[in-house]
């Protein structure tokens, strides 16, 4: 079944790019409102792409859908199958746009090769990270760093050290944020013997790995005004939600009752609001 969070993933990534794409208008650089969205037309048709691939490919004692036939099967992988490779092709043919216009350096070009190459790497066999136990970690990397640095230098057209201090905070937020997925879909996994990176860490290690990712996270902020960038001070207001998600998860950890829906939203909080914040910061700047 095609997961209810994706299409939420996709608004993430929306986010993150537009977080990007902000920040060189707060170094003094003008913003191009035509480049901004064929960049966000290319993200969000990669970040579709990536989902729809490890779809395609999914293990075949695993339905797409609930109670379907194998004839039903066949022809909705082979329909996700061939939107796949639209979305690929539109792509593909916007980078190109950008490339004849001038509007591409080495390092955007770089980061749009990156994209492309998680895209494949994630869901297609024979490699497939996300049956490895590291699709979590793709994920977060693609949602939360490749996107954001791609927004940033289709416009600034130069990298700057200031993309460290806040993407790879969000990163670190983002992966923690999958690993609770992992933990609220543990059962099904388990049933279906899926490679997550929960299954990959074991619960004992994951947890402990989960904490250090929230505080790895704010410790980089925390550090952010010694370097000069007061700017990333937002940051800290989703704070309290990262405190209740370390402790809702320790809860659970130690056998107390779940509350998948409350630690799901917690952690989707902390990460979604973290870059709203920031993104928000830097464009009323």
């Amino acid at each position: 079944m095609l997961k209810l969070t994706r299409p939420l993933h996709l608004l993430l990534a929306a986010l993150t790019y537009t977080l990007g794409a902000s920040i060189p208008a707060y170094l003094g650089k003008p913003l191009s409102v035509g480049i901004f969205w064929l960049g966000l037309t290319i993200i969000i048709f990669a970040q579709l792409s990536m989902f729809l691939l490890a779809e395609v490919f999914r293990p075949v004692n695993e339905p797409l859908v609930e109670n379907q036939t194998p004839q039903q099967k066949e022809t909705l992988r082979n329909n996700t199958l061939y939107f796949s490779i639209a979305a690929l092709t539109v792509t593909a043919f916007i980078i190109y746009l950008l490339y004849i216009n001038q509007a591409l350096v080495l390092s955007s070009f770089i980061l749009l090769l990156s994209s492309f190459l998680l895209v494949i790497l994630y869901g297609i066999p024979p490699i497939r990270l996300l049956a490895r136990g590291f699709g979590e970690l793709t994920l977060a990397t693609h949602i939360a760093y490749v996107i954001p640095s791609i927004g940033f230098l289709l416009q600034a057209k130069e990298n700057h050290r200031l993309l460290i201090l806040i993407f790879i905070p969000l990163t670190a937020l983002a992966l923690a944020y999958f690993l609770i997925l992992n933990f609220i879909s543990y059962p099904s996994d388990q049933k279906y013997q899926r490679a997550t990176l929960l299954r990959l860490l074991t619960w004992e290690r994951a947890v402990p790995f989960h904490h250090s990712l929230i505080a790895l996270a704010y410790l980089i902020f925390a550090i952010a005004p010694a370097l000069g960038f007061s700017i990333l001070w937002p940051a800290f207001l989703t704070l309290p939600f990262a405190i209740l998600q370390i402790i809702l998860l320790r809860h659970i950890s130690l056998g107390g009752k779940p509350n998948w829906i409350l630690l799901n939203v917690t952690a989707l909080a902390v990460f979604g609001l973290t870059t709203y914040f920031l993104t928000l910061t830097f464009w009323i700047r």
